[in-house]
């Protein structure tokens, strides 16, 4: 279908929901001129789509009454839109949607006319998502049944939880109110009972997990979105800066996303800089780098990368 068919579609669709609309405020939504509104309107009628007008303050355009559009009327696109993201549900939720988005795939593959449906057959083949969660997603599978659970029936959780950095766990309590895929890791953002607060806890340092019969009221003002772009803002930053050599300037560039910023020298060698939440991740994604690159700042982060560089030569000596 052209970009018009998906205009016709979309005014049938705001008749549908509203009718008494005037040609300015159709206009207006659909981003079009007046002119070639009544266009759309001429079209649809030739179409057969039972639209009539009404003049006065109080009229507009209106669908006869008890007139529906036909279910699932997609465009090419849309239809494609819908497979894909369908298949992101199931490969990040694993076993947790599986099925429900096979049987979701295959009730759409039954009702698609023959154009969508060569469409999402090609999107199947060609535009491919996959590895978007770490390994060890089925153990977790339990965890996130639970939590998933918790989050829609606002029950309480008890967990024994090892925090980052930690070798003991401790137990808290948890008013759990979303479940976050963010960078391949699960994550479940509530409020702590232990600290009082807002937390974000991974999923995969989750040891124990017992759904309570304790009920609770999230927040009326809490909003995922905006928790997770103020926790990202407020944590600790190293800004590192690294110079690789010219031999290996080809490694800077191939992971451009990766840098905050890149400068090309003169020698060609090239100076990168990145950001990391504290030292250790810092010396842990230099060293991968092993000698082709140098620290140039900050000197904590240089004397960080000697001091395990010369461990790991006195374990090989």
């Amino acid at each position: 279908m052209t970009n018009t068919a998906t205009r016709l579609i979309t005014l049938i669709m705001l008749l549908q929901r509203q009718p008494n609309q005037k040609a300015a405020q159709l206009a207006g939504k659909l981003g079009v001129s007046v002119r070639s509104l009544h266009r759309y309107m001429a079209m649809l009628d030739e179409m057969g789509i039972p639209i009539y007008s009404e003049r006065g303050p109080y009229g507009g355009f209106s669908l006869v009454r008890g007139y529906k559009m036909p279910p699932l009327v997609f465009t090419p696109e849309e239809a494609v839109a819908v497979y894909l993201g369908t298949s992101l549900v199931g490969e990040m939720w694993g076993q947790l949607y599986q099925d429900a988005a096979q049987g979701s795939l295959a009730k759409l593959d039954n009702v698609l006319p023959d154009e969508q449906r060569e469409e999402v057959a090609w999107a199947r083949r060609a535009l491919v998502a996959t590895g978007l969660h770490r390994a060890g997603l089925e153990d977790m599978a339990p965890h996130l049944e639970k939590l998933r659970r918790a989050v829609r029936e606002w029950r309480r959780v008890s967990m024994v939880y090892r925090s980052s950095g930690s070798t003991q766990p401790q137990e808290r309590l948890l008013d759990p109110y979303a479940l976050v895929l963010r960078w391949g890791w699960w994550y479940v953002v509530g409020y702590c009972h232990l600290r009082q607060e807002v937390r974000t806890f991974r999923l995969d340092r989750v040891q124990e997990l017992t759904l309570t019969s304790q009920v609770f009221q999230p927040p009326t003002d809490f909003n995922v979105w905006d928790y997770l772009a103020a926790e990202l803002q407020a944590q600790p930053q190293i800004k590192a800066r690294l110079c690789f050599t010219p031999q290996a300037a080809h490694v800077a560039l191939d992971s451009r996303a990766f840098w905050e910023a890149l400068e090309e020298q003169p020698d060609g060698s090239i100076e990168v800089t990145f950001y990391a939440p504290d030292l250790t991740w810092a010396a842990s994604s230099t060293l991968a780098y092993g000698p082709i690159v140098e620290v140039l700042e900050p000197p904590e982060l240089r004397q960080m990368v000697h001091q395990w560089a010369a461990a790991v030569m006195k374990i090989y000596d």
